[in-house]
């Protein structure tokens, strides 16, 4: 009896499947239709036609080439500043120890005990043979010192810090150098610290100023 239940119940099952296997079919041969009768089938078939299909690839393999040409470009460059530049930090670091050198030598000059002693002479003479010796070896490696004394300002190179009263130069002429620049090859390793000259405002002028701005207050 237990057997003969089973069996039904087996079949039921299997009706089931083959109804709802049936009713996929037919939604799927009804969706097919439907797109014959409206013609949308046969527009996604023709949509892409070969030639397009084939100028899309070349599009995007131009596209990748292209893009990869640009990476070994910058991999290129990349390598080349790396090989040219790799020693800027460390250049630009070591340009203190000329600093110090000039710092040290100004306090050796203006210290009332060593003035024109011959233990001071031998030092000073020493710090510029150590000084002469540190940018010739800076000079080897393409770093240089920027020539900033009686030349026109150019802020690519020169930083003003200070402007001096002086009429037999041309105003913004350098006649004071506080601090040496320095470039590494094409780029700047740090600016020239200066003092630019300036026309001298005679009392005068000066007078005739205030009492402009007086009028006009």
């Amino acid at each position: 009896m237990e057997k003969e239940e089973n069996k039904k119940e087996s079949y039921d099952n299997q009706n089931q499947t083959s109804d709802k296997e049936a009713n996929k079919n037919d939604e799927d041969l009804t969706n097919i239709n439907e797109d014959k009768q409206d013609g949308k089938l046969d527009e996604k078939i023709n949509k892409i036609t070969p030639e397009e299909k084939i100028a899309e690839l070349e599009d995007k393999l131009t596209r990748t080439f292209a893009e990869m040409e640009n990476q070994r470009r910058r991999f290129e460059k990349e390598k080349e500043d790396a090989f040219e530049y790799g020693g800027y930090s460390f250049a630009k670091e070591a340009l203190n120890l000329i600093d110090n050198l000039d710092r040290s030598k100004h306090v050796l000059e203006n210290d009332d005990k060593l003035k024109e002693t011959e233990g001071l002479k031998k030092i000073l003479e020493h710090l510029d043979i150590i000084k002469k010796d540190l940018i010739s070896i800076f000079e080897k490696n393409n770093i240089k010192p920027i020539d900033s004394l009686n030349k026109k300002l150019d802020p690519n190179l020169h930083q003003a810090m200070m402007e001096i009263e002086d009429n037999t130069r041309e105003p913004g002429t350098i006649i004071q150098e506080i601090q040496k620049g320095f470039t590494i090859k094409e780029r700047l390793l740090r600016p020239s610290l200066v003092g630019v000259s300036k026309k001298v405002v005679k009392k005068d002028e000066k007078t005739d100023e205030n009492t402009g701005n007086s009028d006009n207050k």
